[in-house]
């Protein structure tokens, strides 16, 4: 019998710069925070083409770990009030998850 996902992992690329604004937007939805990283996009431009936006080269990427019932609220806000489709410039998807664990360090 298979389980019920609870969490979901929002995962957001977008533009540097661009990603404390995204932040707020899914905190607005509900999430509790996330996980900035920075990286470099490699797209062709058949990429750019095929998602009908512009690639810069530095990006940052947002792991959002939310709630399953709130995955939808995130990602609409994101989407809707992001700016995705302006200087952002980035995409947002979720994949679902399985298992969560919390790691505790002591002395």
């Amino acid at each position: 019998m298979a389980s019920k996902v609870k969490y979901e992992l929002v995962v957001c690329i977008v533009n540097a710069g661009f990603s404390q604004e995204v932040v707020e937007l899914a905190r607005a939805a509900g999430a509790r925070g996330g996980t900035i990283i920075r990286g470099r996009g490699t797209a062709n431009p058949e990429a750019e083409e095929f998602f009908g936006l512009t690639i810069q080269p530095d990006k940052e990427i947002l792991l959002i770990l939310v709630p399953a019932d709130i995955k939808d609220a995130v990602l609409k806000a994101i989407y809707k009030d992001g700016g995705l489709n302006q200087a952002a410039q980035g995409i947002a998807f979720s994949l679902p998850v399985n298992r969560t664990t919390t790691i505790k360090m002591t002395d």
